[in-house]
């Protein structure tokens, strides 16, 4: 593959940083602030060139870059059947997260082939991480300063997750560089699973953080039930959320409704989902937003089980093309399940693939493209526990002709469809279950 104009950049950026900050083999437990942060992704991308692409997203008010590690088996570009999943650390910039994603970084980077689960989860997934989406809040932020507003907006005093177009209102906040940075790159990759990692609280929060009143209560998205699993997973494996009693608040099993706990109008997790498709939690890690670095390998010890265990149920559910009858992918054919009414519909992307988390169920797709019906080849792929890989559970091909169609059905796990004039309609059993702790 060609290398690009960010890749020449980031490779002089990288030799550039070396030069003026020592390299280390792994992470030590302490704040890195700008230069060391950057000195440690370029070490790792070093490292690990096979794994790691490092990749800057945009830059902050003070024109500091957003740097992103992508770790995978092709780390520099998308796979057909691999899916996207991020974490962002430091929307906030006077919260802890940006340390926990660097220790993630190194922890998954030094396993990669000497432990069989993380190079099992590497080999089957491409996971983004950036440490750091605030990073000129992150400088002005004090350690060890565990509540107020230092540190926490970007340098235009603008709240970051306040700033994202929101689903239930007009939001007047200017949209600030580093948020127009996330909208972009969202758009780019077809992201399919993701947190933001915060500070202040012990718990997981899932969607919708707003409602059409703009009150505290409880605000069902179409997917609340995989939300309620997906926030689960994180807690029940972290050591002490799943107790749900910190932090003077009382959670059950430390998980909620976003905006049962507080309304947040603009929120970077409700654009992810109702814009980007994109599920996507808060986790909050710790009482104290910004604790002194002793209490770091603390943090990092009840949380990496759950970090790791959440990128493994980015296979929950269905992953699948659109094709047509030449085996050609067809972009943006809108796919729906049927009972879930999204405020934006689901589109294949570019290479025709189709994502969406499910837990067990009995599921009906609707399936079109924007110029007519065309014959589809839709495949079900489910998680296959026992070797972790994807796999194809069933697939059926679809005939139209004069708004007539027959179903041929190649698995009896298949469900033949009935008439339809608009949709061609696809029903399928997915046998996985949610993945134990």
């Amino acid at each position: 593959m060609a290398t690009t104009l960010q890749d020449w950049n980031c490779t002089v950026f990288c030799v550039l940083a070396l030069l003026l900050q020592y390299s280390w083999a792994g992470l030590d437990f302490s704040y890195h602030h700008t230069a060391k942060l950057d000195s440690f992704l370029c070490d790792v991308n070093q490292s690990y060139p096979s794994i790691t692409h490092l990749y800057s997203i945009g830059k902050s008010v003070e024109g500091r870059n957003l740097w992103v590690v992508a770790i995978g088996e092709t780390p520099k570009y998308h796979r057909v059947g691999i899916p996207e999943v991020k974490y962002i650390g430091n929307i906030h910039g006077n919260e802890v997260s940006r340390e926990m994603l660097l220790h993630l970084i190194d922890y998954l980077v030094t396993s990669y082939g000497n432990d069989t689960n993380i190079t099992k989860l590497i080999s089957s997934a491409r996971i983004h991480i950036l440490p750091s989406m605030n990073p000129d809040g992150f400088e002005a932020s004090v350690v060890g300063k565990c509540g107020g507003k230092l540190g926490r907006y970007n340098k235009n005093h603008v709240d970051l997750n306040r700033n994202f177009p929101d689903a239930f209102g007009n939001n007047t906040s200017p949209r600030q560089p580093e948020t127009e940075a996330i909208m972009s790159w969202i758009r780019r990759e077809t992201f399919v699973l993701s947190a933001s990692l915060h500070g202040g609280a012990i718990l997981t929060a899932y969607p919708f953080d707003n409602n059409e009143e703009g009150i505290n209560r409880y605000s069902e998205c179409p997917d609340d039930d995989v939300f309620k699993a997906l926030a689960k997973v994180y807690s029940i494996n972290h050591s002490i959320m799943h107790k749900g009693n910190f932090c003077k608040m009382k959670f059950q099993d430390g998980v909620t409704n976003g905006a049962e706990w507080y309304i947040v109008k603009g929120s970077m997790q409700d654009y992810n989902y109702v814009w980007g498709h994109c599920y996507e939690l808060t986790i909050e890690l710790s009482c104290c937003k910004y604790p002194a670095a002793k209490h770091l390998p603390v943090y990092w010890k009840q949380n990496r089980a759950a970090l790791l265990l959440l990128i493994k149920h980015v296979h929950l559910g269905l992953k699948g093309r659109v094709l047509d009858q030449k085996g050609n992918p067809i972009s943006n054919a809108i796919v729906k399940l049927v009972g879930r009414n999204s405020i934006y519909p689901y589109e294949t992307n570019s290479l025709g693939e189709y994502y969406r988390l499910l837990l067990p169920g009995h599921y009906t797709f609707q399936v079109r493209d924007e110029k007519g019906l065309h014959s589809l080849v839709i495949t079900c792929i489910t998680f296959n526990e026992q070797k972790y890989l994807p796999k194809t559970n069933n697939t059926e091909q679809i005939e139209f002709a004069n708004n007539h169609h027959r179903s041929r059905a190649v698995s009896p796990m298949t469900y033949p469809a009935p008439r339809q004039s608009l949709y061609s309609c696809l029903s399928y059993r997915l046998k996985q279950r949610v993945l134990s702790p």
